[in-house]
């Protein structure tokens, strides 16, 4: 005997054997590709750039914006060998107008630079602890 249950906002349905041996009588509607209130991925169906997927994390919005379109343009219709090798002068311009920004645009580097050198340094005062210990 089937039948559902509601459990606060999860609803429980127990089906039985003799329920799944029925075909299913539902119809599955096609995704409307005009459909303004459907969530579309980066790519439209027609190949265009969706500017308004937030996986570009409001990119193509800032004050870059126009940089950043142009640049990812050139590289997502690029049609070099080495895709986007063409496109080097747009990502110079995004780069520097976004160094202009570092408040929206933290540069990743410099953490990353800073980290390196202190584990550099630390390295190094722990081979000249090493020597002294070995040497006295």
């Amino acid at each position: 005997m089937s039948y559902c249950r509601q459990e606060g906002k999860d609803r429980i349905i127990f089906a039985t054997k003799e329920d799944h041996e029925t075909p299913s009588s539902a119809e599955l509607v096609a995704d409307d590709p005009d459909d303004p209130y459907e969530e579309q991925g980066l790519i439209l169906p027609n190949g265009d750039i969706n500017w308004n997927c937030p996986c570009l994390g409001g990119m193509a919005s800032g004050p870059c914006g126009e940089q950043f379109k142009s640049a990812f343009s050139c590289f997502h219709y690029s049609k070099e060998e080495i895709k986007g090798s063409d496109c080097v002068d747009q990502f110079r311009a995004m780069q520097e107008c976004m160094q202009k920004y570092p408040d929206l645009y933290p540069q990743e580097d410099e953490n990353d630079e800073k980290s390196t050198k202190d584990l550099e340094a630390a390295s190094m005062e722990a081979s000249a602890a090493k020597e002294e210990k070995g040497s006295s």
